[in-house]
């Protein structure tokens, strides 16, 4: 496929409230009225960003999974974003990449956030994804894991990047530069998205979704206010500037421990 449709959701979350956020998603796929690919949510996008696991955690098959995929069923799109999981007596911030036939990817968010101790409450991934969506190759991260770039090193020739977020106010500088950093060193399109809003723990969010081409070009403008946002992908576009540009032809070789 030459050109894929994603669509950014960038929404103010109710806090440890799964009925209203997916009511809210739900609302706001809804309001789309152009075609779209893949629906990327925020991180924890049920939720919120909550250490309350115990109370908030779902099977791995759980309703907020089958919302998932009756909502790309329905829209005939795929849909990605991060929930809280439990599996094994162990839980999981875990991203599902869902298909429009309702199956499903998931992948483990490697970097716990320390300073936030969410490494006390959630088991870290080890495993990194790939997915082939129409002809793509995506590779979805969650949040932290933006600051290691090690991580996100673009080995296989992934053509899109994408980090779900909740991306606090104070480091919203950070978010800006390094997903762009990500775009540039990677020679991938990357798409970032945030919630905007004030959680119960007083941290304030303020969005800055945004999607950058493998030379590090914005594609959309930076807000601060919740919106749904569609940006097309150009593949050629993508591989010309590959071709021209061979930069990944000289990334060091080397293997994750």
């Amino acid at each position: 496929m030459e050109n894929l449709n994603i669509a950014l959701l960038q929404v103010d979350l109710f806090w440890e409230n799964i009925k209203k956020n997916l009511k809210l998603f739900e609302e706001k796929i809804e309001s789309v009225n152009t075609e779209v690919d893949l629906f990327i949510l925020p991180e924890m996008f049920s939720t919120g960003f909550s250490m309350n696991a115990e109370k908030l955690a779902e099977s791995p098959n759980g309703p907020t999974l089958k919302w998932m995929q009756r909502v790309a069923s329905e829209k005939n799109a795929a849909i990605t974003g991060s929930i809280i999981v439990k599996e094994k007596d162990e839980y999981f911030n875990r991203l599902y990449f869902v298909f429009p036939d309702a199956t499903f990817q998931k992948y483990d968010k490697h970097h716990t956030f320390t300073l936030a101790k969410e490494h006390e409450t959630y088991s870290a991934g080890n495993e990194r994804l790939q997915v082939e969506y129409k002809g793509w190759k995506i590779c979805p991260l969650i949040c932290y894991d933006l600051r290691f770039p090690v991580w996100a090193r673009n080995t296989e020739d992934y053509d899109l990047l994408i980090y779900v977020a909740n991306w606090p106010k104070p480091r919203i500088l950070a978010w800006d530069v390094l997903l762009q950093a990500r775009a540039i060193e990677n020679m991938s399109y990357c798409a970032g998205v945030n919630r905007t809003g004030l959680d119960v723990n007083n941290h304030e969010y303020t969005g800055h979704s945004a999607v950058y081409d493998s030379l590090g070009k914005p594609l959309n403008n930076q807000e601060e206010a919740a919106f749904t946002k569609v940006v097309t992908l150009d593949k050629k576009q993508l591989l010309d500037t590959r071709k021209k540009f061979k930069f990944l032809q000289d990334r060091d070789k080397f293997t994750l421990e």
